[in-house]
């Protein structure tokens, strides 16, 4: 999806450019052949035309699956230049109540209210799993504990969340060394 040029002109912008992409694993393929990008917003009004058209988390997909938001020219991968010396904080979820959440923190994502510096929060990911959920905000800086702290106190006010919610933080390295975004991770930060 793009809007043509004239009608961006008249558009609220966006920081930066962010694309949508939806990965579910295939046999025998690689993880960037398994993800499909849905389209690229530079606007609020590009975000709703794109997202009202998207399938929502639910909890009757047969299989696992991921939901991945980032800026422009950054891949949903721990590799990736922009990721690779950060880290994401994690909550799960329990099934029933992805798609809300999803649409808040994407909205506070996209509206700049992690207040972090223009570049730091790189995206989120959405992992629909079959006994939780598990939604992500990756950040580029993960040695800097102002910036973590703040992100992980907005995505706790966006998602209203009580203080005592556990929310679990794991730097990228991290995840290449044990070849998992999710398991090891650090409920102490």
């Amino acid at each position: 999806f793009r809007a043509s040029t004239q009608d961006v002109t008249i558009m609220a912008s966006l920081q930066s450019p962010w694309v949508f992409t939806y990965f579910k694993k295939a046999p025998n393929k690689s993880y960037e052949d398994n993800t499909s990008t849905l389209g690229t917003v530079r606007t609020a009004e590009e975000f709703w035309q794109l997202y009202v058209h998207l399938r929502r988390p639910v909890d009757d997909r047969p299989t696992a699956c991921d939901y991945h938001v980032f800026r422009e020219g950054i891949r949903p991968m721990w590799e990736d230049e922009a990721n690779i010396n950060g880290g994401k904080w994690i909550v799960r979820l329990r099934k029933g109540v992805a798609a809300r959440y999803w649409e808040d923190v994407l909205l506070a994502i996209l509206g700049g209210q992690f207040r972090v510096g223009g570049d730091e929060i790189c995206g989120a990911v959405l992992s629909v799993r079959y006994q939780e959920d598990l939604l992500s905000v990756w950040n580029k800086s993960a040695d800097s504990r102002r910036v973590c702290m703040q992100i992980r106190d907005t995505l706790r006010s966006v998602m209203h969340l009580p203080v005592d919610a556990v929310m679990e933080y794991k730097k990228h390295t991290d995840s290449m060394r044990d070849n998992s975004s999710y398991r090891n991770t650090n409920a102490n930060f």
